[in-house]
């Protein structure tokens, strides 16, 4: 007849709905279920199985003969200890004998100071075994001080409370984050340590973590007389010892909240850059020129605030009020937003004393002048600027004077917002002023829509430039007197310019 199997099975820190899921069904389809118990008999991993225990299955209840007591046996406390674990193997061994199958509960890990290892040494090379891993306590603890124990490369030490308080010290003051298990009677020399090492002040407490009875607090704060032996010392990550509280949505303080402005890109999703899309997705609330919102997917959990495109400040403003009030926001653009678009508007209206506090980060994103210069080839090959026609925010004469200082330069010009239902003259008067000093062959390429559904691409020259075609959703590249047409309909200006 064929053995039974042992499995060394994990409970995680005393939440049951912390086991993983295999080991909630080895639970329940066990012929035999061991578990430890000090002398009263009651045993936490037990209690934490409970649930998952069924009717008729064999209960091997092993009670240490002795836990912090005294004892007479011969052999002192480790005596008493190996011999109870002979025993308790030797029970076990029977039932795998029989063809019984053998889980011996663990709370946390089995091999994470756990009973379940002295088991498995003196049963795993004799039967098949198989041991099923669990959330350990200090896992538990983290997340229920919500305190990352160690980022980047930092170094994590475990401890055992009963190394003394002169040990511990030493090696608390060597590492970057820590945890000391077993504390009960070993507190008082574990917050010696703490102390001795300049770190009492990091410190932090747990008890019974993920249970009904879970209890958290600075170390420097416990009162030794209440410390049980399911509690552990913590010291956090020294990168997040002094941060701010969990963000909370609408909390009010200020804390928590930021604005991200991000750049789309032109057109097609696949301009969007991973950054911009971590962005977007990791955002509460989304602002923007409608059109440009509904070029993000929608998301149910985020609120979206949709604008018309002549209400920048008003626009800032109010994405700066959410974040202050603890809200992650995403002011969306197309293109890059550094350029004629929000980022400079959040900016300034960020400077104002109200919102002094907020932070605002920029994500770049693929500009329209880029994206019409793929398509085309390399108009952009050489020194260029880039200038916007709309006189909204600054005086029509300003426009034309750059536009004639950079026709005289001979720099390519990327033409932005050349021509609206507001202002349709106004490309036909810049090109007027472009002839002063270029040639009616130089190359032109309208580019609209790029990389959207109606993408469309003009190459002719200045002179040819028909302004009544071009609309808002058109970008304008004037190459300069070098910049060429190849055979295939390439366009670029090339790297190098003549003496």
């Amino acid at each position: 007849m064929s053995t039974g199997r042992l499995y060394g099975v994990g409970l995680g820190p005393g939440d049951p709905e912390l086991l993983t899921i295999r080991a909630a069904r080895l639970i329940g389809a066990a012929d035999v279920v061991a578990f430890h118990a000090a002398q009263h008999g009651r045993s936490v991993a037990r209690g934490v199985a409970a649930p998952y225990l069924r009717e008729g299955q064999i209960e091997e209840l092993l009670v240490y003969p002795v836990t912090t007591e005294t004892t007479d046996h011969p052999g002192g406390y480790q005596g008493a200890i190996d011999e109870f674990y002979e025993s308790a193997a030797a029970r076990l061994a029977a039932h795998l004998d029989a063809g019984r199958d053998v889980v011996v509960l663990a709370e946390g890990d089995p091999f994470f100071y756990g009973s379940y290892m002295h088991m498995h040494k003196r049963l795993a090379h004799r039967y098949p075994t198989e041991v099923v891993p669990g959330v350990t306590s200090v896992s538990g603890a983290a997340a229920a001080v919500g305190r990352p124990l160690v980022e980047r490369d930092e170094v994590l030490t475990v401890l055992p409370g009963t190394l003394g308080a002169d040990a511990l010290a030493e090696r608390l003051a060597a590492t970057d984050s820590a945890a000391v298990l077993k504390l009960g009677r070993t507190f008082p020399e574990v917050r010696e340590a703490f102390d001795r090492a300049g770190l009492l002040d990091r410190a932090l407490y747990v008890e019974r973590a993920t249970t009904g009875r879970q209890r958290t607090m600075p170390l420097a704060d416990v009162d030794p007389a209440s410390v049980p032996y399911f509690s552990l010392a913590l010291l956090p990550s020294p990168l997040t010892s002094g941060a701010p509280p969990l963000y909370r949505p609408g909390a009010g303080d200020g804390h928590g909240g930021e604005v991200v402005v991000v750049g789309l890109g032109p057109g097609s999703r696949n301009w969007t850059t991973p950054e911009a899309a971590d962005a977007l997705a990791a955002a509460d609330v989304l602002v923007g020129y409608g059109p440009y919102l509904d070029r993000v997917p929608p998301n149910p959990r985020q609120e979206r605030h949709p604008s018309d495109n002549r209400v920048e400040a008003e626009r800032a403003a109010h994405a700066l009020r959410l974040a202050h009030s603890g809200r992650r926001v995403a002011v969306v653009s197309s293109g890059d937003p550094g350029v004629f678009a929000m980022a400079a508007a959040v900016l300034e209206v960020a400077g104002r004393p109200e919102f002094a506090g907020v932070r605002v980060r920029v994500v770049p994103g693929l500009t329209a002048a880029q994206a019409v210069a793929a398509r085309v080839g390399a108009p952009l090959g050489h020194d260029f600027c880039v200038l916007s026609l709309s006189d909204v925010l600054k005086p029509w004469d300003v426009v034309v004077d750059r536009l004639r200082h950079a026709s005289a330069a001979d720099l390519v010009i990327a033409i932005y917002n050349p021509r609206s239902k507001h202002r349709p003259h106004q490309l036909g008067e810049a090109q007027k002023v472009l002839l002063e000093n270029r040639s009616a062959d130089t190359v032109v390429v309208v580019g609209r829509d790029v990389g959207g559904p109606e993408e469309q691409l003009t190459v002719t020259t200045l002179g040819d430039l028909d302004p009544a075609t071009v609309d808002m959703r058109c970008l304008v590249l004037v190459g300069s007197s070098q910049t060429r047409v190849g055979p295939a309909g390439a366009v670029w200006t090339p790297r190098t310019y003549p003496a």
